[in-house]
């Protein structure tokens, strides 16, 4: 499938008409800057698709490039965790990726050019002292008593924090700005911090880190980044972020934009959220296929089409909103139903015994694997005198309008024979063993040549044709459409019944060799996934990804 067409924006108008004005001598380039600290989620992949769609389309670069200022909280299993969602959905950034730790030599002497103008200086305030100075969103801060030291004085005192003379949060780099600015951003930023931690790039080196609305932009100049597209949270910081630029003699001035960020509901778009689920263990991990990371929705059988056509769908704008998960779900239907085979799986078994079926008799049938698709092919079926059927396909006293399996009653075997039950076998507990039926031999691919009709038709798989198998139902993790609204805990929130683990399934026999993560329909009870990490060869273990209709739509209307 081709790359989405990009839908029109406000940012696409504001690089159409800088390209226009030959601005930047008419180059686009963009950036996808993800800090190592996590797993990249959903959110990020509409700045994903933003930023390297935007270079696509206008015939620039992208680059990925990891704000790594933080050793504190990153780690190589992020980065290489990164680095295969950005390439799964897409996406390529040439040959190199870049880090934030590349330019520490360059930014250590951009922040000594900013002393030397007498921009920034040394400040010895703890960081409650500090919060005490800045002042409130309505009332000014007031200055650092450490703000007017001499340019030879902070030289020295920042040389001796590089140096690791000074303990972790007994000084600090500050820009020197305004106290009194609205913009709290500018009220004298920390722009350098004592970490005496090891980083897993650079090693020992530093004793000192820069802060990210230092880094950030520096990184951006450096690139010769054009345009710096980020979301909605960096606003009231792109001030600050044009200031420092303005102050330093940098390769270009990159424009920030900012757009409002991916709210799904029924689920968060927080890493810091999603890594305290991973960590209090409510989840099993990061690539849970109930969380919305792109390890997740991909382990659970999403496809990067699906994702690149939502992301296209919901647009680009300023204004926030909540997206219902409805809209994802029908987007990632959609491209299923184009491209998965279909097969047939039993999730809660019930066993039929054919009692007028010949012997040991195993007899193949023609199945399509794609009803509209006659390109995509036929695979044969195995039908044999004992076969299973969902349990929620028979009931011993059916309703009038139950149109499947009940004492007396004929359905259609998809792609086999009409069936009727003639008896209910019980063990002693009262249970349903299994049910014994009859087979009409002159139905043999599902029609009856006397023109009668049946109105239930039911999927099956035979016991010899079928292989155990464990199916993960997965549902949403969240019972609230906004888990974080209210005044407790967003883990109040979760939903007891977003995973059901059906452990005696049985499947065709040919998804014993299926490639994990290849997504099948099971005809009638929706799309599935063999999963990449728990399957074993004795044991295939199939993850749902999508139902084949929105059940939660249904809730609502009921009043659920």
């Amino acid at each position: 499938m081709e790359h989405e067409t990009t839908t029109s924006h406000f940012i696409k108008t504001i690089i159409d008409k800088d390209i226009e004005t030959n601005k930047h001598d008419g180059r686009v380039g963009t950036r996808f800057p993800p800090e190592p600290n996590g797993f990249l989620h959903l959110g990020h992949a509409k700045s994903i698709c933003l930023n390297f769609g935007m270079a696509r389309e206008f015939k620039g670069t992208c680059n990925l490039r990891f704000d790594d200022t933080n050793p504190a909280k990153e780690d190589q299993k992020y980065i290489d965790a990164i680095t295969k969602d950005v390439s799964w959905l897409g996406f390529d950034w040439g040959d190199t990726i870049h880090y934030a730790s590349d330019y520490f030599d360059r930014l250590y002497g951009l922040a000594v050019d900013l002393i030397k103008a007498g921009k920034a200086f040394v400040c010895d305030l703890s960081a409650e002292e500090m919060r005490e100075y800045r002042g409130t969103l309505t009332e000014p801060g007031k200055n650092s008593p450490h703000r007017d030291r001499t340019v030879e004085e902070n030289l020295d005192l920042f040389e001796g924090m590089k140096a690791g003379e000074f303990e972790e949060g007994s000084r600090s780099l500050r820009a020197k700005i305004d106290m009194t600015s609205p913009n709290v951003n500018l009220r004298d930023p920390i722009i350098y911090r004592i970490k005496k931690m090891s980083h897993p790039r650079t090693g020992n080196a530093w004793s000192i880190y820069p802060m990210y609305d230092f880094t950030h932009c520096i990184s951006d100049a450096l690139e010769e980044i054009t345009h710096s597209l980020c979301t909605l949270e960096f606003q009231d910081h792109r001030p600050l972020y044009d200031w420092i630029l303005d102050q330093l003699d940098v390769p270009c001035h990159p424009q920030q934009i900012e757009f409002a960020r991916m709210n799904l509901n029924y689920t968060i778009m927080s890493k810091r959220k999603l890594q305290k689920l991973v960590e209090n263990n409510l989840v099993r991990g990061w690539d849970d296929p109930r969380l919305p990371t792109i390890a997740g929705i991909r382990r659970r059988g999403y496809t990067p089409e699906a994702i690149r056509n939502f992301c296209a769908t919901i647009g680009i704008s300023k204004k926030e909103s909540r997206i219902d998960m409805g809209l994802l779900e029908n987007v990632l239907r959609e491209d299923l139903n184009e491209r998965a085979n279909r097969v047939m799986g039993v999730i809660n078994p019930l066993k039929v015994v054919i009692e007028n079926w010949p012997g040991d008799t195993v007899e193949e049938l023609d199945a399509v694997n794609h009803p509209q698709k006659p390109e995509m092919g036929k695979r044969t079926v195995t039908f044999s005198k004992e076969i299973y059927i969902e349990q929620e396909d028979f009931m011993e006293d059916p309703p009038k309008k139950f149109f499947r399996l009940g004492p007396g009653r004929e359905v259609r075997l998809r792609y086999a024979y009409f069936i009727t039950c003639k008896e209910v076998v019980k063990d002693e507990a009262g249970n349903i063993s299994h049910l014994v039926c009859t087979y009409d031999p002159a139905t043999r691919g599902g029609d009856a040549p006397d023109g009668r009709k049946v109105k239930g038709t039911l999927h099956w798989v035979s016991e010899e044709g079928s292989i155990p198998a464990s199916v993960n139902l997965y549902d949403r993790l969240f019972s609230s459409e906004d888990p974080e609204a209210g005044d407790g805990e967003f883990t109040d929130n979760l939903n007891p019944d977003s995973l059901k683990v059906m452990e005696n399934a049985r499947v065709e026999k040919s998804l014993a060799t299926a490639a994990p993560e290849t997504v099948y329909q099971f005809e009638r009870m929706g799309y599935f996934c063999k999963d990449a990490k728990d399957s074993t060869p004795e044991l295939p273990v199939f993850n749902r990804t999508v139902t084949l209709r929105d059940a939660w739509a249904k809730m609502k209307k009921k009043g659920r």
